[in-house]
């Protein structure tokens, strides 16, 4: 399929202003140039036969002098065949045009002469010599009766010449006559209209053909004038055009661009565009991403949801409230640095902020394209994870290169504590429903579902079991299930969360390819150097041991796997054994 070649917007092509204004401009110009052409043609015509017959009158004047003085001879010899030749052959003389006639004829059209510049073929010639004389080439009778009739009228009322249109074979003629009362006969000497048309148009068609010339001289500066006139609205078009293709609003290039109206309506445009991307840019961050993209291409925004199979990531700042009552005002300051590296990593990792509350954030995974939203997820919750601890790593350096010239006063240090962000990641994921609602006055994206509760639970359980991050049996099987080996995931114990009725077990996603970079906290207390496979390993039997009931076997192996989260059990089994119809189930007291 050939290539169209103009740019096109859909199926559309946008065909160049300068090449419409051109056509426009050729067309009116070779509309103007030949309708005077065919204006100067007609009106010329009328002044080519006017010109003509007054030419015609004079060699009709030498005809008829001829043909007195004819007549005269005619009554003294009695040779009328020589007399009618002689005036037949001074009439010839004054043919120029191909078809020019000389004749004479009486009031009933008998032809007593009648000569052409042109001989007429044999077959056309009369067939006896007895009828019409031997100069009598074209008929016996004056074929225009309605003619004739014209110059029997004129002549009863006393007109005896005249110019005269009439018909033959070969056309319509045009001419001048004279009655000569000696022979009783009209003398015409005529001309056929199409010859003098002839020229005429061979005339209007030299001047065509020069004014086509001119104007293929015209069009081609035309072409240069309008390309260096209408330079700016190609360029203009062009930008506009790939904004168009990239979906993206830009600003219009207007360097060198001459001061008219074309470079005015592209700065306004520039100006719109810039305030366009600057409530876009708002927009965007105050809506999440997909509902940005949503809005961009479907030009509104409406009150609809839908169930979504999606992975919810909840992450929330550890003793926030001690935090607010040190800090005060200056903690917006502390969120913000906190919250800028962390929305980068659930964007880098195709996530969407659903919502931030306070010093809690909720993401989401699964409403932009994605290989794997689970792996998504927990790839960002190590991030988010890695980066709280760098802030956290700065602090303690700047707090070690005070401390080498002074100690730190108790305001210092309680300031101290309180930049010390630590924070606890919870993901679940499933069935939840996923849109906007409100109003048409005011309106929030949200998920909601029994998966977003629990992915804020087991952010709040990382604090009982003293783990960065906690996922469901969801997470788990998506993501083995998928065949990645980066996480092996761990079982940290089976919970009934408030206000459900059975058990779920929970996981600790090990990150195994990056262990010390991904959980090392840098703090003193460096409770996650133990996290490694082998505690774990003694941590899975203990906790088997737990769910059997042998809490004595459980107790012993809790102790000996280094593991912070084996406090939780230690304190919960005590000194004592399991109770009966023990399921191995702890049930939350609290959301």
């Amino acid at each position: 399929m050939a290539k169209s070649p103009f740019q096109k917007v859909g199926n559309t092509s946008i065909i160049p202003i300068s090449l419409k204004l051109l056509v426009i401009f050729v067309s009116m110009l070779l509309l103007s140039n030949f309708a005077t052409n065919f204006v100067n043609s007609f009106l010329s015509r009328a002044q080519i036969i006017k010109l003509n017959n007054t030419i015609m009158v004079s060699q009709l004047k030498d005809i008829y002098t001829a043909a007195g003085n004819q007549f005269q001879i005619f009554s003294f010899t009695g040779k009328k065949e020589d007399s009618v030749k002689a005036i037949s052959t001074t009439a010839k003389r004054s043919f120029e045009l191909p078809n020019s006639i000389a004749t004479a004829f009486d009031k009933n059209g008998k032809i007593l002469f009648c000569v052409s510049a042109t001989p007429l073929p044999e077959e056309q010639k009369p067939k006896s010599e007895k009828d019409t004389p031997a100069l009598n080439e074209l008929s016996t009778d004056f074929s225009d009766s309605a003619a004739l009739a014209l110059m029997n009228q004129n002549l009863e009322n006393g007109i005896s010449d005249s110019a005269i249109l009439f018909a033959s074979d070969l056309g319509q003629y045009y001419g001048v006559y004279k009655y000569q009362e000696e022979w009783g006969c009209y003398f015409l000497r005529a001309e056929l209209l199409a010859d003098t048309m002839r020229t005429n148009n061979t005339l209007f068609a030299i001047i065509s053909i020069v004014i086509v010339c001119i104007i293929g001289g015209f069009l081609l500066a035309g072409v240069f004038m309008f390309k260096r006139i209408l330079m700016n609205v190609r360029k203009i078009t062009t930008d506009l055009y790939e904004m168009q293709a990239n979906q993206k609003l830009s600003t219009i290039d207007l360097t060198n661009s001459p001061n008219d109206d074309v470079t005015y309506l592209a700065a306004s445009f520039n100006s719109l565009s810039s305030t366009i991307n600057t409530l876009l840019g708002i927009f965007q961050k105050f809506a999440s991403r997909d509902v940005v993209a949503k809005a961009y291409n479907e030009h509104q925004i409406k009150l609809e949801g839908s169930q979504q199979n999606l992975v919810m990531l909840f992450s929330d700042i550890k003793s926030f409230t001690y935090r607010t009552e040190t800090l005060g005002n200056d903690i917006i300051d502390l969120l913000n640095v906190h919250y800028d590296k962390v929305i980068k990593k659930v964007h880098e990792n195709s996530g969407v902020i659903g919502s931030i509350i306070g010093d809690a954030i909720l993401a989401i995974y699964g409403t932009q394209q994605s290989e794997n939203k689970s792996l998504d997820a927990l790839t960002a919750a190590w991030e988010i994870t890695r980066v709280t601890a760098e802030l956290r790593s700065k602090m303690i350096a700047r707090r070690a290169e005070i401390e080498q010239s002074r100690t730190l006063t108790e305001a210092e240090e309680r300031i101290y504590k309180a930049v010390l962000i630590d924070i606890g990641v919870g993901i679940d994921g499933g069935t939840v429903f996923y849109g906007n609602i409100g109003s048409d006055e005011h309106m929030t994206n949200t998920v909601i579902g029994d998966n977003v509760n629990s992915a804020s639970r087991l952010e709040g359980l990382t604090r009982i079991y003293k783990l960065p991050v906690i996922v469901s049996g969801y997470i788990k099987e998506e993501i083995e299930k998928a065949g990645i080996s980066k996480y092996k995931f761990y079982e940290i114990d089976t919970v009934q969360v408030k206000g459900k009725t059975e058990g779920k077990k929970i996981y600790f996603p090990l990150d195994t390819k990056s262990v010390v970079e991904a959980l090392e906290t840098t703090d003193k207390q460096g409770h996650f150097d133990k996290l490694n496979d082998q505690n774990f390993k003694i941590y899975e039997n203990a906790l088997q041991a737990y769910y059997t009931g042998d809490w004595e076997t459980a107790r012993t192996e809790f102790k000996k796997c280094g593991i912070e989260a084996a406090e939780v059990f230690l304190e919960r089994i005590g000194t004592g054994e399991a109770p009966k119809n023990w399921s191995g189930i702890w049930t939350m007291q609290t959301k």
